[in-house]
């Protein structure tokens, strides 16, 4: 089959043809690594955001259009992928934020015994994440490498670290508010 052919090479991909598939990966891998590179300035996240691209292409192959341009698609991928990234990271960061601002206040804290009973609840909940998760949280939060340094560490894309980092956060959100909450009610009982 004349893979060099757009449409010959849409239509093998859309009906599952692996040979198809390594054409394409063979042909455009490394133009789009140097163009996702040129958008993140880091290798290793370059060659993630493409894999997630290739990957994403060929599930969702039926889609393919044999009238549209693949090089075309292939680059708008890579830069939309980059943007949902970048947006991700920004929403982890905020959060990130509040989190150090939390901590600060605590730190702020003159009430010793206060303080060292909500770090002991926080140490506490984290103790209770799933364990992919809790891994994760604590890689980056007790250990201090970064998303690319546990990704390289777990064998695992810097997109899943992101994700169990934000999930961390929300369920230790979700559990000190609890928490908190249960201990006001009793509080508020027994006064």
């Amino acid at each position: 089959m004349d893979f060099e052919n757009n449409a010959n090479l849409i239509k093998s991909l859309s009906a599952g043809e692996q040979t198809a598939f390594t054409y394409m990966v063979e042909t455009y891998h490394h133009r789009l690594c140097v163009y996702a590179n040129s958008l993140v300035n880091n290798s290793m996240q370059a060659s993630d955001i493409v894999q997630n691209v290739l990957i994403q292409v060929w599930e969702k192959r039926e889609k393919l259009n044999p009238d549209h341009s693949l090089k075309s698609f292939l680059y708008k991928s890579v830069y939309n992928e980059f943007i949902d990234q970048y947006r991700k990271k920004q929403a982890l960061l905020k959060i990130e934020k509040k989190y150090i601002e939390y901590l600060d206040a605590f730190a702020m804290e003159k009430d010793n015994e206060q303080h060292d009973r909500l770090i002991a609840m926080v140490k506490r909940a984290i103790l209770e994440l799933p364990p992919k998760c809790k891994q994760v949280f604590e890689l980056s939060k007790t250990e201090g490498l970064t998303n690319m340094e546990i990704s390289e560490h777990l064998n695992i894309s810097v997109k899943a670290v992101e994700a169990q980092i934000t999930r961390g956060f929300r369920l230790l959100r979700k559990s000190i508010s609890d928490k908190i909450k249960l201990m006001l009610f009793f509080l508020m009982r027994t006064s």
